[in-house]
């Protein structure tokens, strides 16, 4: 993909509940007691919140925050305070945070390949698992995980299933033991009666070993993010007082954003304005040193919407690593939702969307994908955008894996009568 397709369009506070699906019997899996390793539930909302929010309207869902994906460095004062953050939420014990929705945080040694550790962990977790449950009335449980580190607890907490929800190539991320989280992921692939996973080349891998592994692709937002398009909708001021056109950008500024790319972007056209909104985890000097470009930190998911009706193009700038071509970008949906022009590198799951897109491989032909959208968007465009997206919603997403759930259960009930 080294030349910018221009294609033409088609004829991710914090904890803001999902839109509610119409009639909560549409789910596809109803009355059921879930028990989920997911990330930690004070970061920024991705699909763990809209998958397990959805199934919390018609079952009951115990939310475990982060056991550990690696070893901390005790010589790092970000991951000393995350000890200190875990260890107070542990002994406040279980707290509901919306309707069926609980969140608790297990104290573990956060030890993920010691084998010592690894047996500890299991019985400690086997008992507050246990003590959990039963204060909230969970008997027969579900045991799902967004997370390859809970593959050594897979089968030991007396669970009657277990669901893998891959979102990653995990063990791909920066600062993990390559090998043996890939060890991890294969293992809880085997181990679990389900595997989800995000992205076509996620499934691949994973198909091999398990017979029911699935693609489950990301939903959007669509009640949430098409409020863009409404006059009501106040642009934040922040972003209103900026020279015109404002090229946005929203999410984790992390190691896999290319800001080479939009420093190109930046220095070719400074009277562009560049917006980018989220916690900055890297080092973003070179961007900062611009008067073009602006960094606003994180906001609360809900108030993304307004900052894309401020937005004349969203950008997904990522750097074609081997980890990032497995991702499925959440926020392609949004920005689409919101009736946007979207530029982005040319990631695998993006492609498919090329008819309501541009796609560009290097810095030049990202500039003129750019300079295009901006010259042939229109009003009409950014409704016909939006609309594309309403059959890619969460609600759709959460049935139809509800269902597959659903399906596997009845059969192994039928496997153990037989």
């Amino acid at each position: 993909m080294d030349a910018a397709r221009r294609l033409p369009s088609a004829p991710s506070s914090l904890h803001e509940p999902v839109a509610p699906v119409s009639q909560a019997s549409e789910l596809g899996l109803t009355g059921q007691s879930i028990v989920c390793f997911s990330k930690d539930w004070t970061e920024d909302p991705t699909s763990n919140n809209h998958v397990l929010g959805l199934l919390a309207q018609n079952n009951r869902v115990l939310w475990l925050n982060s056991i550990s994906t690696r070893t901390p460095k005790l010589s790092s004062g970000r991951d000393l305070a995350k000890i200190r953050r875990k260890l107070a939420a542990a002994l406040r014990g279980a707290r509901q945070v919306r309707p069926n929705l609980w969140v608790a945080t297990p104290l573990v040694l956060p030890l993920p390949h010691n084998p010592v550790a690894t047996r500890l962990n299991r019985w400690i977790l086997r008992a507050t698992v246990g003590l959990l449950r039963r204060r909230l009335g969970m008997r027969e449980f579900q045991l799902w995980s967004f997370l390859p580190s809970a593959a050594e607890y897979f089968g030991t907490l007396g669970e009657s299933l277990s669901v893998y929800y891959c979102t990653d190539e995990w063990s791909l991320f920066t600062g993990m033991d390559r090998e043996r989280m890939a060890a991890a992921d294969r293992e809880i692939c085997r181990r679990a009666d389900v595997v989800f996973a995000t992205a076509t080349s996620l499934l691949e891998k994973r198909e091999p070993l398990n017979r029911e592994a699935h693609l489950a692709t990301h939903g959007v937002d669509h009640a949430l993010f098409s409020q863009a398009l409404l006059d009501e909708t106040q642009v934040p001021e922040e972003i209103a007082s900026l020279p015109k056109p404002v090229l946005g950008f929203y999410g984790l500024l992390e190691d896999w954003v290319d800001q080479e790319l939009l420093a190109h972007l930046a220095q070719a056209h400074p009277e562009w304005s560049l917006v980018l909104v989220g916690k900055e985890c890297v080092d973003f000097s070179l961007l900062k040193a611009l008067p073009n470009v602006h960094l606003l930190g994180r906001k609360p998911h809900s108030e993304l919407p307004a900052y894309c009706k401020g937005f004349s193009v969203g950008l997904i700038p990522y750097l074609l690593t081997d980890r990032i071509r497995t991702v499925n970008p959440i926020k392609l949906r949004e920005y689409l939702c919101a009736g946007l022009p979207v530029v982005s590198t040319p990631l695998p799951e993006v492609l498919p969307y090329g008819h309501l897109c541009s796609v560009a491989g290097d810095k030049e032909t990202f500039l003129r994908a750019v300079e295009g959208a901006l010259a042939s968007d229109t009003p009409a465009l950014h409704r016909q955008r939006s609309e594309a997206m309403r059959a890619e919603t969460w609600e759709r997403k959460v049935r139809e894996l509800g269902t597959t759930v659903a399906r596997v259960r009845h059969r192994k009930q039928d496997e153990r009568l037989a």
